[in-house]
């Protein structure tokens, strides 16, 4: 039993925290990758042909940039994930008419995970900003798109945003952050609940005891789950974010009606690649260290 209403919610949140890093720690490069081919898909032959180009014009550092604000971004989100993760599915217990501690249907838990997000994209809409904004410097500018007197960090993309557009500029690309997170969201809970299940029944166990690997594959089908679907959405996302900057403020549709005319849809997947290869090591190590460090202070802590 918990010793304080309040210790869940503070577990759910560190927990959520401890998962972020380790999935930027581990996708990181992929990211960048993913950024770069779907902001200038033209640029790029495909993903190696940008992973060895972007190692060769500057070097290892350059597949970590935007790691700072990626950490920001990633810390933010899954804690403010996680935290509102239960909290709504009391209110999908809530809105179900079945007693607070019920177990949910998977069913159930994606849905509680989509309303999650909407709380997780808010959160994490401006660190995302200066992150897309920093993994694509380097093309805007070789593009020409921009001109940048001094070397980009995270304060002074965060100093030019909000002297050219105020503190609302930092939430640019924020609805299409809810458009992407709410369907995917509901995938990405569903798929780990769901792959979670299968492996339970295999094994004839329940959930919490599948182990190590059939969790992690859990985590990086979720992810792959979730990029497969909202993949066109976070382009276009991409897109409003990086291009932001050089003071081009489109909206959603236009960016997406203007992406799919001018260059076709299959550039809407520009990316996909390495975003399918971090996802396994990097949201299997998401669910990895969420899940030992809530169990380790549930059973430390919340005793």
């Amino acid at each position: 039993a918990m010793s304080h209403p309040m210790i869940q919610p503070i577990i759910d949140f560190s927990a959520g925290a401890f998962g972020g890093t380790a999935c930027v720690l581990s996708g990181q490069p992929f990211d960048t990758t993913k950024v770069k081919m779907q902001t200038f898909p033209l640029l790029y032959r495909g993903f190696l042909h940008c992973f060895v180009t972007t190692c060769r014009t500057g070097g290892l550092r350059a597949l970590y940039k935007g790691t700072t604000p990626a950490l920001v971004a990633n810390i933010t989100e899954n804690a403010v994930l996680f935290l509102s993760y239960g909290r709504c599915q009391d209110v999908v217990r809530f809105l179900c008419g079945v007693d607070q501690g019920a177990k949910l249907s998977d069913l159930q838990k994606a849905s509680a995970g989509s309303l999650a997000s909407i709380f997780s994209a808010t959160a994490v809409t401006p660190a995302g900003l200066v992150k897309c904004s920093l993994q694509a410097m380097h093309e805007m500018e070789a593009t020409g798109k921009i001109v940048t007197r001094h070397r980009s960090t995270m304060w002074t993309v965060v100093r030019s945003v909000l002297k050219e557009r105020g503190p609302l500029g930092m939430f640019t690309g924020l609805s299409s952050t809810i458009l992407r997170d709410i369907p995917g969201f509901f995938c990405f809970f569903g798929a780990y609940e769901l792959s979670r299940s299968t492996f339970a029944k295999y094994m004839g166990t329940d959930k919490e005891r599948i182990g190590m690997l059939p969790l992690v594959f859990s985590g990086g089908f979720a992810g792959a789950c979730f990029w497969t679907v909202v993949f066109p959405i976070d382009c276009v996302k991409s897109r409003i974010q990086v291009y932001s900057l050089a003071g081009r403020q489109e909206g959603f549709m236009k960016t997406f009606r203007a992406i799919i005319r001018q260059e076709g849809v299959a550039v809407m997947y520009s990316g996909l690649a390495p975003t399918l290869i971090r996802t396994f090591p990097a949201n299997g190590a998401l669910f990895l260290a969420y899940d030992s460090s809530r169990k380790f202070m549930m059973d430390h802590v919340g005793g």
